[in-house]
């Protein structure tokens, strides 16, 4: 299978930098499929192949549904020996992975077995464990395919995921410029994946961005930089606004304390240390979603961060028997019959 034929699929910035690796190293790709926009507002770091396989003059065909009939048809024409397919949240059915001549190549971020799954970047951040850019025959089962090429990859303790991912793109670099030139010579070896070491991931979704303030500092600290870019970020409430936290500090050593949620001081650079189940966290940089729908509030001392369940259960009872009293009085205004 000397310099085979290769189409790629992808959606994110791995299925870029992998698509230029490949052009780098002079493999012969003859097709290129890319997520459409209209189909972008749950993926995060959302990237567009259409421009990388112009300026490479390889064809390309955008797709709602990757295994839709029109994609089938293009693979189908561009006659694979193997399909890529990096970055993407579809699941691919058998039968596109049955059109490539050799087989179908996946991408994940975590040293295989070890790390299957859902959100890897933001399971290394919460871990604190060192990646690694591997690619690997895919097979029926997720992630568990013989591995191509693995290169290692750093994830510190104070690294966001934006960091993590960077130091991911960093490896793919590497593992495409040693395993490429090897693969365009005729070589083609898997090893196979030891599943008895193998460890599963779940899924995450925006909402396990949450803060709770009674967790201790560290916990919330390392969700905020597993949340952060390119996710959708680490969130709270304050006075009816939703927070995003995109950066924070733990704080060791403070003169303060405190109700956990609470801010407890305002520095002049509108950095604000919030007291938390354990420790303190100072926020470094934040947003308030959605400023038109929410008049943005004034961080200052003393406010309180997220909702308390009961007060907010307490109030809407208040409000719903409010209601409930209205429409009797509208009802015996209306038919007082009815009420006799």
């Amino acid at each position: 299978m000397a310099d085979p034929r290769i189409v790629l699929a992808g959606s994110v910035t791995s299925s870029v930098r992998t698509l230029e690796g490949l052009i780098r190293n002079g493999a012969h790709v003859t097709g290129v499929l890319g997520l459409a926009e209209s189909k972008s507002g749950s993926v995060s770091g959302y990237r567009r192949l259409e421009r990388p396989a112009a300026l490479a003059g390889i064809p390309y065909l955008d797709f709602e549904d990757i295994n839709a009939e029109d994609v089938y048809g293009a693979v189908d024409a561009w006659a694979p020996d193997l399909l890529f397919t990096i970055g993407l949240s579809q699941m691919v059915k058998p039968r596109l992975l049955g059109l490539p001549r050799t087989g179908s190549v996946g991408f994940h971020p975590t040293w295989l077995p070890q790390g299957r799954g859902r959100a890897p970047l933001a399971w290394l951040v919460l871990d604190g464990v060192p990646g690694a850019a591997t690619f690997f025959l895919m097979d029926a089962d997720v992630d568990a395919g013989p591995i191509l090429v693995q290169e290692p990859f750093c994830a510190g303790p104070g690294d966001y995921a934006s960091d993590v991912e960077w130091n991911m793109l960093q490896a793919i670099d590497r593992a495409l410029d040693r395993w490429i030139p090897r693969l365009r010579a005729g070589e083609w070896a898997g090893l196979p994946q030891d599943h008895e070491r193998a460890t599963y991931n779940g899924r995450r979704t925006p909402q396990d961005g949450l803060i709770h303030w009674d967790r201790p500092a560290s916990e919330i600290y390392a969700m905020i930089r597993a949340a952060s870019r390119p996710h959708p970020g680490a969130y709270t409430y304050i006075q009816g606004c939703r927070l995003t936290i995109w950066r924070a500090t733990p704080v060791n050593a403070a003169r303060y304390r405190g109700v956990a949620g609470r801010i407890l001081d305002v520095n002049p650079d509108g950095h604000f240390l919030v007291q938390t189940g354990v420790g303190l966290i100072l926020v470094e940089e934040y947003a308030v979603d959605e400023p038109a729908a929410c008049a943005s509030p004034r961080i200052r001392t003393g406010l309180k961060l997220g909702y308390e369940p009961q007060d907010e259960i307490h109030r809407l009872r208040q409000i719903v028997a409010g209601l409930e009293r209205q429409v009797t009085e509208l009802r015996r205004a209306m038919v007082p019959e009815l009420t006799q």
